[in-house]
């Protein structure tokens, strides 16, 4: 890359909440990369506790936020929000990276819509295709080593982060009509991690767990299945599985034939390390940092920053926001289009049965 691209990417975070300090982090853990020129809170007395913690400008003013000239803003606000800050900012003049999901009403989506068609920059934090694991499953999988996928069980991630993997596993592009019967159960499950504590206590609490069968106009189907228990409970695992005409992908391990028409297994070898660190926050102090996936010889992801101590999610917001800047900076393409962010929060309010 030349030019522009070589520059630090610059950006401003409106929000001060549990999201919007991944992007502190990152800044933090990349700082010859991005710099964080502002985060904008609503509550000076939390601004001021932020600034003191983390080290970073905080203010309460658009305005000055303004004045330190980010390449583009994170709007990482409440979901009800999210897409009026969007919107405010992009009528400001500046490139917007939205949080998820873009918009929660239609309302909300056509006014995005229009400043987009006015030529607004905007864009949106869909980054799990973009986890180590998952973007080595996706480049496996369009290799073509299963055949056409018609089918896949997606219990990863919720509503449109589960959409948008849905279409990455079955190869679908946003404009492809679906229909989706959902239902929502509560089950008692063991507490063991929220955002901020550990309990150990064994207390148990109701969960709502979500399923769907979901059927897409050209004959393909996907069962969604999740816990938001998932996120972070050592009890609660994750499952993808997707099946082609000539295979399949489940756990790590592909079975297939091969050229021969002979059945065949090949798994990703996934290496990693641990990363430990010095935070109270026990969903931080230790996390698996994502070193190399290969599949059959070949090398599907390395560390696209090198070895800096992040998470999947965190190396994944991490590229989203690399991506942004250089969208923004008019050096590259647009990471997640309106149409594709769209489409998965369409999808997202059917699958939780909204």
């Amino acid at each position: 890359m030349e030019g522009k691209s070589m520059d630090r990417i610059r950006f401003a975070i409106v929000g001060s909440g549990w999201r919007a300090l991944y992007y502190v982090r990152i800044a933090k853990a990349l700082p010859e990369v991005f710099e964080l020129t502002a985060m904008v809170c609503r509550n000076p007395e939390k601004a001021e506790k932020l600034s003191k913690e983390y080290g970073i400008r905080t203010t309460c003013s658009a305005d000055e936020c303004m004045d330190f000239k980010p390449d583009f803003v994170v709007a990482a606000v409440s979901k009800a929000a999210i897409a009026d800050v969007s919107a405010e900012w992009m009528e400001k003049g500046f490139p917007v990276l939205s949080e998820t999901p873009a918009f929660r009403t239609e309302e909300q989506a056509e006014r995005l819509k229009a400043l987009i068609l006015k030529g607004a920059k905007h864009t949106t934090a869909e980054q799990y295709r973009k986890y180590p694991t998952v973007s080595a499953l996706i480049k496996a999988l369009d290799s073509g080593i299963i055949g056409e996928r018609d089918y896949c069980m997606v219990s990863f991630a919720h509503e449109y982060h589960g959409a948008s993997l849905i279409r990455a596993f079955l190869g679908l592009t946003p404009d492809v009509k679906f229909t989706a019967k959902a239902s929502t159960f509560s089950f008692p499950t063991a507490e063991t991690l929220s955002r901020y504590e550990k309990f150990t206590d064994g207390r148990i609490s109701m969960k709502k767990r979500a399923l769907a069968i979901v059927s897409f106009e050209n004959g393909k189907a996907a069962l969604y299945d999740f816990d938001g228990e998932q996120y972070r409970s050592p009890i609660r695992s994750s499952m993808i599985k997707v099946q082609g005409c000539r295979g399949e992908f489940a756990g790590d391990t592909f079975s297939y034939l091969d050229e021969s028409n002979e059945p065949a297994q090949e798994s990703l070898v996934i290496k990693s390390r641990m990363v430990f660190r010095d935070t109270d926050n026990p969903n931080f102090k230790r996390i698996r940092e994502i070193t190399e996936i290969t599949f059959r010889g070949e090398i599907l992801y390395s560390p696209p920053f090198g070895l800096c101590g992040l998470s999947e999610d965190e190396t994944a917001i991490a590229l989203v926001l690399k991506e942004t800047g250089l969208y923004a900076k008019g050096c590259g393409e647009n990471p997640c289009p309106f149409a594709e962010a769209a489409a998965d929060v369409r999808m997202g309010l059917a699958i939780a049965g909204e």
